[in-house]
């Protein structure tokens, strides 16, 4: 049916149901697995001087730590279900970029995610 599905995951409870019903589609037709992160670009909306001072490089750094514990949570879940996947993070991107470039790149023809999960 499918030959490789892109989970996309941006950590939070309901993306965790996309999750679960992602590797359960793996599980049940054996398609190649991709799971992906995506790390929106660091912004500073202070101009000139000030934006200088913000720490980029912190930032860089937390978004990098957070993707790992997303795909690290992901991976214990796939664990549990008996699904292999590919564990993708994509920094400095916006998360709907990220998502199709991934999904272009690996050539996927399925892409499960979640709602954003804002009201209104």
């Amino acid at each position: 049916m499918y030959k490789h599905i892109l989970i996309a995951t941006d950590g939070s409870d309901l993306a965790g149901k996309a999750v679960d019903q992602g590797l359960e589609l793996g599980k049940a037709f054996g398609p190649k697995v991709t799971v992906v992160t995506v790390s929106e670009p660091w912004t500073s909306i202070a101009p000139g001087e000030i934006g200088m001072a913000f720490p980029v490089d912190e930032y860089e750094k937390g978004a990098a730590e957070n993707a790992g514990k997303i795909l690290a949570t992901v991976e214990a879940k796939a664990k549990a279900v008996g699904v292999a996947f590919e564990a993708v993070h994509i920094p400095d991107r916006y998360p709907a970029d990220g998502i199709l470039d991934a999904a272009k790149a690996r050539g996927c023809d399925l892409i499960v995610m979640a709602s954003h999960g804002r009201r209104g």
